[in-house]
């Protein structure tokens, strides 16, 4: 599991090759977040959902896209766990992005950007290349990695730089986030919140199933 770090750091802008802004904080690695230094965000952020809202279990998942625990969750069960649980009306299923790091951000925005019919397609592609844009190198790297993904889900260069551009709902997602974390407690991820109760790493399907089949 990737465990939350703290650091100080602070939502910024820099510019890389391509005209894709640069979000939080150092250019030298990864950056993590202080929860003490909240952004502020104007933008009203919306949860990612799948399913029937009066299934009887709602089951958020907390994940990162640079996280490769939530990659595996993502290739090895998720697609047999929206079949067996989303797809019956057994469960409801919110999806709730984690950012320990500016390229996790970015991923995320990327994945928005495409709108709510298209985010688990993109999703998709983004735990599936997820050694492929997340360890392109330095953010100019990574960003037009990004773009990559973007087309492959139908967004052109201009759209992608566009969304990376927008300070405002970065800071909003941060806030966003920063706000889950603190009230849920989420620690690592992958986390599962199963009506109310949080349970953390790359659980199996027979381990979501079973903790869907106790809450029911």
């Amino acid at each position: 599991m990737m465990q939350r770090r703290t650091a100080l750091s602070l939502l910024a802008v820099g510019t890389a090759a391509g005209g894709a802004s640069l979000f939080l904080t150092r250019p030298e690695g990864p950056a993590a977040f202080d929860l003490s230094a909240r952004a502020q965000g104007a933008i009203e952020i919306e949860d990612i959902t799948l399913g029937d809202a009066n299934a009887p279990v709602k089951v958020v998942e907390y994940a990162s896209y640079t996280c490769p625990h939530c990659a595996a969750f993502h290739e090895d069960t998720f697609k047999a766990f929206k079949r067996d649980y989303i797809d019956t009306g057994r469960a409801h299923f919110t999806y709730r992005e984690v950012f320990f790091d500016r390229y996790g951000l970015w991923a995320a925005m990327v994945a928005r950007c495409a709108g709510a019919d298209r985010y688990f397609g993109v999703s998709d592609i983004l735990y599936r290349t997820q050694n492929e844009w997340a360890r392109a190198g330095d953010p100019a790297a990574v960003a037009a990695a990004l773009k990559r993904v973007g087309a492959q889900a139908g967004l052109d260069a201009a759209a992608v730089d566009a969304c990376l551009q927008d300070a405002e709902m970065a800071e909003s997602l941060v806030a966003w986030y920063q706000t889950n974390a603190e009230r849920d407690g989420v620690r690592s991820t992958p986390s599962f919140l199963i009506d109310g109760e949080m349970h953390s790493g790359n659980l199996s399907l027979a381990q979501l199933g079973q903790l869907i089949d106790d809450a029911s």
